[in-house]
Order: structure tokens, then C-alpha cells, then sequence
């Protein structure tokens, strides 16, 4: 199963190719805190994505991974 949400590779998917969510909600609260209103902020793009493989379900499956793809993903879960 291939996600775009990094918490479901820490419980065991293998892949996930996503928006970052704890940056994008810094940015959101970024602007709120600095005093504007939720309701008047646009709705954007996600501006930060991120490639996360969970190495121990690609063991657990029998995958071994290029060093190339590796070395381009944003974290590796042990």
C-alpha cells in the first residue's frame, strides 16, 4: 500500500509521498497566531511533500530497495 501520510508508514505501510503535515500546520498557526482569522486565510497548496519508506516492511516482505530510491527519500523508519 503506497499512502500520502507519513503516519501510516510508522504503523506499517511501506511508502508514503506527501504533503507534510506538521509543516503545514506551523504555517497555518504561523499566520493565526500573528492575528489572522482562520476563516479569512485562503485555501493553498501544500507547499512541502515528503518520500518516507518504512524499512522494516520491506524486510518483512522480502523488498530490497535501491540505494538510489534510498537515498531520496525524506526519512527511513527502522
Amino acid at each position: 500500500m503506497i499512502t500520502a501520510w507519513r503516519e501510516f508508514v510508522t504503523n506499517g505501510a511501506l511508502p508514503s509521498y506527501g504533503p507534510g503535515l506538521v509543516f503545514e500546520a506551523k504555517r497555518v498557526a504561523g499566520r493565526v497566531l500573528k492575528g489572522a482569522k482562520a476563516a479569512d486565510l485562503p485555501i493553498e497548496q501544500p507547499v512541502k511533500f515528503e518520500f518516507i519508506i518504512n524499512l522494516k516492511t520491506a524486510s518483512s516482505i522480502g523488498l530490497t530497495l535501491d540505494r538510489g530510491v534510498l537515498l531520496r527519500a525524506d526519512d527511513l523508519i527502522e
